[in-house]
């Protein structure tokens, strides 16, 4: 109708996500210690073999840099970027996860310090982390699928890990065709400002996919998920728990799945939810997995904190600014740009 007014598209409010994340993360924090008497966490604490401690906190800090050298090998078709540069991406993105909400750092930060210091483009390092994301996802199925042929777990949990397989495989097939059949795929995205960038993002991902060292770091993811292992299996033998590594790995899948919603920074409350609730499927008891969910998180997130501040020290940059920075790099008038200058 020529009379007719159309009403704008609302728009959620900046604020919401946040606030949604923090009251998730408070129910959350509830539901663990409800009833949980604090006294008998402490003396969990106390009873500790702190040497296991110290291999959970080693075992944490080196996942990272292994995942520099796996990100390095993705990179390689196009730069050159030294190990130092991207262990300090990786600690300052971490950083930014953990104390700012909805989770800034991976594909924002990480591949903005990147871009800069290695003189890639950001869509190109962005490609890199996304083909790093697949492989992860194909690592954890296969890892968990294996896990439930050996061990009992809830029925849901066996009919998610199939629901979990076919997403991957589907994400697999997608990257696939982009990688392999590029013009096909470059038809496919529209003509707008954002199907601009999604063709240097194309571009990008072709030209990963015709290199060797696509293999060499899908091969170095598997090394890459079970030292993340190691941070969990490490502390459950300090606190004498008496678990083996499939438990271990049962509960890193549930951990990775469980952060994924938006939340309060550092992931509390989620991640004790999720981690008492796992446990829990293995026969420990409420008080010493809520006991175990703060110490685990405490071990994963603590020297991430201080190594994520000290990375952002190396790099010269104040937070604010970084952020700024990261902002306008992201922009699709910087994927414009990109796209013009090849």
């Amino acid at each position: 109708m020529s009379g007719s007014v159309i009403s704008p598209v609302r728009r959620f409010p900046p604020w919401l996500a946040p606030v949604a994340g923090y009251v998730l993360s408070l129910a959350c924090l509830i539901w663990v210690f409800q009833g949980v008497e604090l006294r008998a966490i402490l003396r969990g604490f106390a009873s500790l073999d702190w040497r296991w401690v110290s291999l959970a906190v080693a075992g944490d800090i080196f996942v990272y840099v292994w995942q520099a050298v796996r990100w390095n090998l993705l990179l390689k078709p196009v730069g050159q970027p030294t190990l130092g540069r991207s262990v300090l991406a990786i600690y300052v993105a971490l950083f930014a996860n953990e104390t700012l909400p909805l989770r800034p750092g991976e594909f924002l930060v990480r591949p903005y310090l990147q871009a800069r210091w290695s003189k890639i483009p950001f869509s190109v390092v962005l490609s890199s982390i996304i083909i790093e994301r697949v492989f992860d996802g194909v690592w954890l199925v296969l890892a968990l699928w294996l896990t439930t042929v050996f061990i009992p777990l809830p029925g849901f949990l066996v009919q998610g890990t199939w629901v979990l397989g076919m997403v991957v495989v589907w994400m697999c097939v997608m990257l696939a065709l982009i990688m392999f059949h590029k013009q096909k795929a470059r038809s496919a995205v529209p003509a707008t400002r954002w199907g601009a960038r999604l063709r240097v993002l194309v571009d990008d991902l072709h030209l990963m996919g015709q290199s060797p060292y696509l293999y060499w770091a899908l091969a170095a993811s598997l090394p890459y998920l079970l030292l993340q292992v190691v941070p969990i299996y490490s502390l459950m033998q300090g606190y004498g728990m008496g678990l083996s590594l499939g438990p271990a790995m049962v509960l890193l899948v549930v951990m990775r799945l469980g952060t994924l919603v938006p939340q309060a920074p550092g992931n509390v409350g989620a991640f004790q939810a999720v981690t008492v609730m796992a446990l829990g499927w293995f026969g420990i008891e409420r008080t010493t997995a809520a006991g175990f969910s703060v110490m685990i998180w405490a071990v994963i997130t603590l020297p991430l904190l201080v190594a994520g501040f000290v990375a952002l020290a190396v790099t010269g940059l104040k937070f604010n600014e970084l952020k700024q920075q990261v902002q306008r790099a992201a922009s699709p008038a910087s994927a414009l740009a990109e796209t013009g200058s090849r």
